[in-house]
């Protein structure tokens, strides 16, 4: 357990990456997502609640919820900015990142069960919510562990020649 946590709540954040790659990358493309979502929310003059979300807006408060939307957008945008950060600059943190997912997904989930609104249809993000969960815990394992060396040796040996 105590690899974990040292995994998860490193003593120095550092750029230094010992995870798979691939872990990464899908880090860096989830980041792209988190910031392309953030600014549909703030931009969009719906902030997607109903071109994506099929909210129908055409009721009493629906400014609101467009307003809502939009606040949900900067906190999309702030976490992403946190996401840019970690990726550039403590990559170290990218175990961590995919934990805070983890829990934002689920506690969306929950959300959604606990909170439920009425929808004209099925929005991407209760389906994304679903897939997400198991991927960040499959992608947070892969951050956590170190690719074996002596493969990457032999991978390099087989290049060369």
């Amino acid at each position: 357990m105590s690899i974990l946590l040292k995994n998860l709540l490193p003593e120095k954040a550092e750029n230094v990456y010992e995870g798979y790659k691939i872990a990464k990358i899908t880090f860096l493309i989830i980041t792209i997502v988190t910031i392309i979502r953030s600014l549909i929310h703030l931009i969009a003059p719906d902030g997607g609640a109903e071109s994506i979300a099929t909210i129908n807006l055409n009721v009493e408060g629906g400014n609101i919820i467009v307003s809502i939307f939009a606040l949900w957008g900067v906190s999309q945008l702030l976490m992403s900015i946190v996401f840019l950060v970690v990726f550039f600059r403590y990559k170290n943190l990218i175990p961590f990142m995919y934990m805070l997912i983890i829990i934002e997904y689920m506690m969306r989930i929950g959300v959604g069960v606990l909170k439920p609104f009425e929808t004209v249809g099925i929005a991407p993000g209760v389906v994304g919510n679903y897939i997400m969960v198991p991927l960040a815990v499959i992608l947070l394992l892969l951050s956590i562990l170190k690719p074996n060396k002596k493969n990457k040796k032999v991978e390099n040996s087989a290049k060369e020649s």
